[in-house]
């Protein structure tokens, strides 16, 4: 290469350089002078799913995508505008998000191609969080989710995330074992769904209804290690059983005495050589300095998923 060629090389770099420095100010003029405004109108025009579709014929899918991306830009600038760290203690900072086209975007985007798959799994995540990450709107995301199930009766992941809805936003723990349950009949699913269900029943308290589908998976268990986790689920619940009848006789006794028991010999009538009382595993249980009786540490049985203290009340055998 000349060195004319090469001055010209130069050159050419040197006011493509200028060229974009000046773009970028022009940009950053206009910018300052014109702000952007927000990236999704707060109106819809059209609202029926069926008369979209007649509008669209022939491109619903390609509606379909414009309709979600949108629905994702409406939900974004929101929280944007909010943002995104809720505070830890104290009432909740500023006014609450309007997501109130949220729905109606998903609704329309669902409606145009009844199989989006991700516009009825993600906006029932967008629907279902809440404030200020989400709509805070669980009954609209289940809508949603029940929407595409009419679509889609054999989605089994539909009814799993309509199960997660209940139990992480609407803290309905039968509700939530019940679509679990059902998921896990469906062609397809997941064997864990039922032992999903039956840790669920028992973190909502109803021990009989877990012990009754833990011993349901025992007996029709296709594996091993199945067949070995429901029987030591049900060893838990025994568990449970014989915690909340020792904590009914440790209460007594603290009552009569003022002071809990600081081990099991008194409720043993005064005979240390009795033994203290063991789980089904073999381990003696233990009380704590409040009184409060407990799985030890070192039984195979530890942990139990829930405290026991939040089952006592509940219904045994």
């Amino acid at each position: 290469m000349g060195r004319r060629s090469v001055v010209h090389v130069v050159a050419v770099v040197l006011l493509v350089g200028a060229l974009l420095a000046a773009a970028a100010g022009l940009q950053r003029v206009r910018e300052e002078r014109y702000p952007s405004t927000a990236l999704v109108d707060s109106s819809l025009y059209i609202t029926s799913g069926k008369t979209l579709r007649r509008l669209t014929a022939g491109y619903n899918a390609l509606a379909a995508d414009v309709y979600w991306i949108r629905a994702i830009q409406y939900y974004g600038d929101i929280k944007l505008k909010q943002g995104d760290v809720a505070p830890t203690v104290g009432p909740v900072r500023g006014a609450p998000a309007d997501y109130s086209l949220l729905y109606p975007l998903l609704d329309l985007t669902t409606s145009l191609d009844p199989r989006f798959n991700i516009a009825y799994r993600f906006g029932s995540i967008f629907l279902a969080e809440g404030y200020p990450g989400g709509a805070g709107q669980p009954e609209l995301a289940i809508a949603l989710l029940e929407k595409g199930l009419r679509e889609r009766p054999d989605k089994w992941e539909y009814m799993e995330d309509i199960g997660f809805v209940y139990y992480w936003w609407i803290h309905d723990y039968h509700a939530a074992a019940d679509w679990f349950n059902r998921a896990s009949q469906l062609p397809g699913a997941p064997w864990w769904l039922r032992s999903m269900a039956a840790t669920t029943l028992l973190e909502g308290g109803d021990r009989q209804s877990s012990r009754t589908m833990w011993e349901a998976i025992r007996q029709s268990a296709e594996n091993d290690w199945l067949r070995r986790d429901a029987e030591r689920r049900l060893s838990q619940l025994v568990a449970l059983d014989q915690i909340a009848a020792l904590q009914n006789l440790v209460d007594q006794l603290t009552k009569r005495d003022g002071t809990p028991p600081s081990g099991w010999t008194p409720l043993l009538g005064g005979h240390p050589l009795a033994g203290a009382p063991v789980d089904p595993a073999g381990t003696p249980y233990e009380i704590d300095a409040s009184g409060r009786v407990r799985l030890s540490t070192k039984s195979p049985l530890f942990p139990i998923p829930l405290e026991p203290q939040r089952l006592e009340n509940s219904q045994g055998p």
